[in-house]
C-alpha cells in the first residue's frame, strides 16, 4: 500500500471551499491526492480548482471514459491509504450507511479496500435529525471514522453543531488515523510548557519554553492510539488533537495535577520546563521600583519527575534533559539518578522556540540519535521507541 495516496471525496455543500485548502495541505505534506466530486459538489467549487491544487485529474462521472477499463470506481481506491469525504452531506451519509450506489463517489466508497473517513457538514437541525444520527451510529459501528462536526456559526446564520472541521483540523485527524497504533489501550500523562512562579502581581520567575516539543509529543501519543492527558503551563499553542488539557501556572499546581492523574497512567513523560525555585513570600501587590537592591528569598520546587519515578509500581517514566554543555554526561547522570528507563537529551541552543529538534535517546541499551527533523517527526519516533521498551521494562 502506498501510504501517501489519498482519495478525497467532495459532496454538495458550501463547506466544499474548505476542501480546497485541505487539498493544498495534503499536497504540501507529500500526499498524492485524487479528488472525486459528486455532481452537487460542482455547483459550489469547480473541478478546475481541485485539478490545479492536486495535480491530478478530477473525476465526477461514473462513466468517465478516461479510464481504459471504464472502471474509475474500482481503480481510484486501489493502493490508497484512505478515502476521506469532506464535506460529507446528510444525503451522502445516508447512502453510505445503507450501501446505496448511484454515482461515482458512492460506488467508489462501496468498492474500496481501504479505510473510510467522513467529515459531516450540514445545518444543525439536519445534524440532529434522528435518521441522520442513526446513520452516523451505523457508520461508526461499521468502522467508518467520523471527523467532527464542529460547533459554530453556519452558512444559514444559525449556530450549533454541524460545521465541517477546518482544513487544518481535518489534516491532523487524517494524519492521526494513518499512524500505527503502537500504544493502543495505554494512557499517557505528559507535562509541557513552562511554569511561572509569582514575585508580585505582575512579575515572576519562569523557564524558557515554547511548549512545542511537549505538544508534539501529546499529538504523537494520540496518533499512536493512546489516551492522552496534557498538563500544560502557559503557552500560546492550541490543544493537540485528542488530548485532554489541564492548564496550570506554578510548579506546585503542576505537581497537584500530575498527582491527580498519575495513578491511572501507564506512561509519564515529563517535558515541562519546571522552574527550579519559587518565591517564599510573593507580594499580592506590584512592588514599586526604587533605587534599593531587592532581595528575594527562594525555595526549591518539588522534582515532579523524580517523585513519579519513585512511586511504588511507577508508570514508564520518560525524562527530558536540556543542557548547554556536556550533554551526554549530564543527561545520563540525570537518568541514573532518577532511575528512568528512558531520557531524551538535547542542547538548549538547538531546541527552544524552534519547529525542529535534534535529540539523543538514552536508555539501558545505550544511545539512539534522532537527527534534526520537525518536532512532530521526532515525537513519532519517540513513541515508537517507547513502544519497543515498554513491554520489557514493565515486565521487569
Amino acid at each position: 500500500m502506498n501510504q501517501k495516496k489519498i482519495v478525497l471525496g467532495i459532496t454538495g455543500g458550501v463547506a466544499a471551499y474548505k476542501s480546497a485548502e485541505l487539498t493544498r495541505l495534503l499536497v504540501k505534506a507529500g500526499y498524492d491526492v485524487h479528488v472525486v466530486m459528486s455532481e452537487a459538489a460542482t455547483h459550489f467549487v469547480g473541478t478546475v480548482t481541485f485539478q490545479a491544487l492536486s495535480g491530478n485529474i478530477v473525476y465526477t462521472d461514473q462513466w468517465d471514459a478516461r479510464r481504459p477499463n471504464n472502471m474509475p470506481h474500482i481503480d481510484l481506491t486501489r493502493g490508497a491509504a484512505a478515502v476521506l469525504v469532506a464535506p460529507a452531506s446528510a444525503d451522502f451519509i445516508a447512502k453510505v450507511a445503507h450501501g446505496q450506489c448511484d454515482d461515482l463517489l458512492s460506488t467508489l466508497v462501496a468498492a474500496r479496500d481501504c479505510p473510510l473517513m467522513l467529515a459531516p457538514a450540514m445545518n444543525r437541525q439536519m445534524w440532529e435529525n434522528p435518521p441522520n444520527q442513526r446513520n452516523i451510529s451505523q457508520l461508526k459501528s461499521d468502522g467508518v471514522a467520523i471527523f467532527g462536526p464542529g460547533n459554530g456559526e453556519q452558512a444559514c446564520g444559525e449556530v450549533g453543531d454541524g460545521r465541517m472541521l477546518e482544513a487544518e483540523e481535518l489534516f491532523d485527524h487524517l494524519e492521526a488515523a494513518l499512524q500505527p497504533k503502537l500504544l493502543k489501550g495505554k494512557r499517557v500523562l505528559i507535562t509541557a510548557g513552562p511554569t511561572f512562579e509569582r514575585i508580585d502581581a505582575v512579575r515572576g520567575i519562569t523557564n524558557t519554553s515554547s511548549g512545542k516539543m511537549g505538544y508534539a509529543i501529546a499529538r504523537a501519543a494520540y496518533e499512536a492510539g493512546a489516551e492522552v492527558v496534557l498538563v500544560s503551563g502557559e503557552t500560546a499553542l492550541a490543544t493537540p488533537i485528542g488530548a485532554r488539557r489541564i492548564n496550570v501556572q506554578s510548579a506546585q499546581q503542576m505537581l497537584a495535577a500530575v498527582e491527580a492523574e498519575v495513578a491511572a497512567s501507564d506512561i509519564f513523560i515529563g517535558v515541562a520546563a519546571v522552574a527550579d525555585y519559587y518565591v517564599l513570600n510573593p507580594s499580592e501587590q506590584k512592588i514599586k521600583k526604587d533605587a534599593h537592591i531587592l532581595t528575594l528569598e527562594l525555595a526549591p520546587n518539588p522534582d515532579i519527575l523524580a517523585g513519579v519515578s519513585s512511586r511504588p509500581n511507577p508508570p514508564f517514566c520518560v525524562g527530558f534533559a536540556a543542557e548547554s554543555e556536556n550533554l551526554l554526561e549530564y543527561a545520563e547522570a540525570k537518568r541514573l539518578r532518577k532511575k528512568l528507563p528512558l531520557l531524551v537529551a538535547n542542547l538548549v541552543q538547538n531546541a527552544f522556540g524552534a519547529d525542529t529538534n535534534e535529540v539523543v535517546l538514552l536508555d539501558d541499551h545505550g544511545e539512539t540519535r534522532l537527527h534534526s527533523a520537525p518536532k512532530i517527526d521526532i515525537a513519532r519516533k519517540l513513541m515508537a521507541h517507547i513502544a519497543r521498551l515498554y513491554p520489557s521494562v514493565k515486565t521487569d
